[in-house]
């Protein structure tokens, strides 16, 4: 058991930690003592601490503290400048520009810090909230527990490499052993399109998870003009299949067809279907393709910035991936959705990719490893 002594200091520790979680004020107090400290060293040896150590604490404190403490401690921080500057015994032309350079760091973290004050938070605290919803949105494409019989694997990525992106997946199974899968693409690119893919992903989820297959498109567009965004609309792809016979339902709002991958003949065909952009045309009407998974069939859905670039349309795009599709009837399923993202052209724009594969019931000759 842990001594009566070391009780105290682990109940400090706690309450501190608690008090951080909730409040800068630990922090503040940390760099008010820490800028206090540099500046009376730098008084008494000007020659070793120089007068722009006061730097230090600033950096931590853009870092740490909330729109509320951080520009009183820059006021507070730029006067224990001043203190080293009279304190200095020559003002040179290098203390000038210390000075200088000094201000104008101070001035550029209280403009930040005005900004962020829009979002109420720390710096840390706002990237935990961001990076909190991107993991929500990556979540929420997750693909649930499916029969052994059925292999489903989704792919997603972001222009540029960054953490944010306007394509998004959604993936749903209901009581009644179906599965509902969901593509979409927001209109614009990388952080822009992210900012509206955070909003829409959880609000496609309720939708999807609340009403029949046929509706939720319908919905989707309607919820869409509802938020009155001037550049508010998306492309999407919907799948409802059933886990039991393999039927399917595919219905498109102004998003690239699915491909079909026939295991029978080895060949693949183009699922299209009519439907406009969400978020454009109230009341629209969404075409429905119907179909049935044998065993061995394979289905990919995918969003435009795979298939197309500048230099290449999307028809000759989707060629190209349909032909990388047919390998997978060879190495095998498993992985492929990875295989395909990244044996397609990389391009500057948001990419995302969802394979559907009925694995054969039995071995079958060269299918046995799908």
């Amino acid at each position: 058991m842990p001594s009566s002594r070391a009780r105290p200091w682990g109940g400090l520790s706690l309450r501190i930690r608690r008090e951080m979680s909730v409040s800068d004020r630990p922090v503040l107090v940390f760099l008010v003592l820490l800028t206090l400290a540099v500046t009376l060293l730098g008084m008494l040896s000007p020659d070793f601490v120089p007068s722009t150590v006061v730097l230090l604490p600033m950096f931590v404190g853009s870092l740490w503290l909330g729109p509320r403490s951080l520009p009183w401690f820059i006021v507070f921080a730029c006067a224990c400048f001043c203190v080293l500057l009279i304190d200095q015994p020559v003002v040179s032309q290098r203390t000038v520009a210390r000075a200088a350079v000094t201000f104008a760091i101070a001035l550029l973290i209280m403009v930040t810090s005005f900004r962020r004050s829009r979002l109420g938070v720390s710096g840390p605290r706002s990237e935990s909230m961001f990076v909190d919803l991107r993991d929500r949105i990556s979540e929420q494409g997750n693909v649930p527990d499916l029969p052994s019989s059925w292999l489903v694997e989704s792919v997603a990525k972001s222009a540029g490499g960054t953490s944010f992106a306007g394509d998004f997946i959604v993936a749903r199974r209901t009581l009644d052993d179906t599965l509902d899968m969901v593509v979409v693409d927001v209109s614009g690119k990388g952080v822009e399109a992210g900012s509206r893919a955070l909003f829409l992903s959880g609000a496609f989820n309720g939708i999807v998870s609340a009403l029949p297959g046929e509706e939720f498109l319908p919905a989707a567009n309607d919820y869409l003009l509802g938020l009155e965004w001037d550049e508010g609309f998306a492309t999407a792809i919907h799948l409802h299949l059933d886990l039991a016979t393999g039927a399917f339902e595919l219905r498109k709002a102004g998003h690239p067809p699915a491909v079909w991958l026939h295991a029978g003949s080895g060949r693949w065909d183009v699922l299209n279907s009519d439907g406009p952009v969400l978020g454009l045309i109230d009341e629209a009407d969404f075409d429905v393709v119907r179909g049935t998974l044998e065993s061995g069939d394979g289905l990919l859905m995918f969003t435009d910035g795979l298939v197309e670039t500048a230099r290449r349309d999307i028809s000759l795009g989707m060629d190209k991936l349909a032909g990388l599709g047919e390998r997978l009837f060879q190495r095998g399923f498993d992985g492929g959705a990875q295989m395909l993202i990244d044996s397609m052209e990389q391009t500057d724009d948001d990419r995302a990719l969802v394979l559907v594969h009925r694995r054969w019931a039995q071995p079958h000759g060269q299918h046995a490893g799908s």
